[in-house]
């Protein structure tokens, strides 16, 4: 079992007003834009598609396996709990938790193991329009190709999606044209590293593996997904342009070589994250056998 680490209250003090001064920092363009009523087509997905409220990702956690001294006022929020010893630590998981954070280390762990694809090209997003465009999901934005155009570019390449929640957005006319049907079940085969919603997913799970994980970890995960959802919209077959996202024009040999070039930078920017994830769940699942 891995060492306990110990924080004085000047330490985890000015670790948790760092904390929730960046979170605000990173929420606040969004704030901004949803009281003046305008769309995101990045933020509007980390904050819906990832439904996780200011308040969570604000809230401060040291992980798994830190003790806190003088710390007694963290104990109004349930997550934490005050030893024989008096020192606060993050309440040990339950069964049901522990599940899902044996499964959350073990799918990180399973897309850590594998070299990254780099020939998709962003195509799930293609592949949401095709022969359906006015059923598209973001109908308030102009198709940059219109909608044969947009089929055309699908029927001339190959869609190799491995993420399930891309895959399962598909119109029911490009679902038989991709390579493969990934599934929830086979999420722990599929997933790889070269994928830009694998990337973004870094969020997901740190969020949902909270308190047991420390706080800066998903604002790390949430700046970078940031970044992804927006190469991902670049790429799209959508016109963001009124909104500064400068298309990736991957129907052409220079638009393809640009957008593997940002996959391979994004997956690289994701390595030190998912494997400080790792860490952290091992230490979360090392307290829940104790």
């Amino acid at each position: 079992m891995g060492s306990e680490e110990m924080r004085a209250a000047t330490q985890w003090q000015a670790e948790k007003a760092t904390h929730e001064k960046r979170a605000d920092a990173l929420v606040d363009a969004r704030r901004q834009r949803a009281a003046r009523g305008e769309r995101d087509p990045v933020e509007d997905f980390l904050y819906t598609y990832y439904p996780f409220r200011y308040s969570a990702l604000r809230r401060w956690t040291p992980g798994a396996r830190v003790a806190l001294s003088e710390a007694d006022a963290l104990l109004t929020d349930a997550r934490f709990c005050r030893g024989a010893d008096g020192l606060v630590r993050v309440v040990e998981p339950t069964e049901a938790d522990r599940r899902r954070l044996k499964f959350t280390h073990d799918l990180c762990v399973a897309v850590a193991s594998r070299p990254a694809f780099l020939g998709c090209f962003g195509l799930h997003e293609w592949a949401m329009v095709y022969q359906d465009a006015e059923q598209r999901r973001h109908a308030q934005w102009p198709l940059r190709l219109g909608a044969e155009g947009t089929d055309a570019v699908v029927r001339s390449m190959s869609i190799r999606c491995t993420h399930y929640d891309a895959f399962r957005f598909f119109t029911p006319a490009a679902r038989p044209l991709n390579r493969q049907t990934p599934d929830l079940a086979g999420r722990l085969q599929n997933e790889q590293p070269g994928c830009i919603h694998v990337t973004m997913d870094l969020y997901k799970w740190t969020m949902k593996s909270m308190p047991w994980v420390p706080s800066d970890l998903a604002a790390d995960a949430l700046a970078l997904a940031h970044e992804a959802r927006s190469v991902d919209m670049r790429a799209s077959p959508y016109d963001f342009s009124a909104v500064g996202l400068v298309p990736i024009c991957i129907e052409t040999a220079e638009g393809k070589s640009q957008y593997e070039t940002e996959q391979r930078r994004l997956a690289k920017c994701a390595e030190p994250i998912r494997a400080r994830l790792i860490m952290a769940l091992q230490r979360a699942l090392e307290i829940s056998n104790s």
